[in-house]
């Protein structure tokens, strides 16, 4: 269950972020009010999902999946240019989200 809170902050965030970029700077109300919705929503799931998974390992997950959504989301929505660097970048992400995972059950 805490795995199921920890993907509903990372969601929650992403889509917080996404309406960053929607409110152009807080000119746009509804997109500049979802900021603080979405990022309330996320911040309530992470407070829980850290009831069982450590602080490190959940926020590192956190942080690194949301960013390397956010460049998906911004090369797929926002015509953002893909760069050679930009998607190695991501990828070294998610190989540190994946090894941290794995490290948990290694002590």
């Amino acid at each position: 269950m805490y795995w199921l809170y920890l993907i509903l902050a990372i969601l929650s965030e992403v889509v917080g972020t996404t309406n960053m970029k929607l409110s152009q700077g807080f000119t746009k109300i509804i997109p500049s009010i979802l900021i603080f919705v979405f990022y309330g929503i996320s911040f309530t799931f992470l407070t829980l999902a850290l009831k069982k998974i450590d602080v490190s390992i959940a926020y590192a997950i956190w942080s690194g999946l949301g960013t390397a959504l956010i460049v998906i989301i911004g090369f797929l929505f926002f015509k953002e240019p893909v760069t050679i660097i930009k998607v190695v970048s991501i990828g070294l992400i998610v190989v540190g989200v994946v090894g941290l995972h794995l490290s948990e059950g290694v002590h």
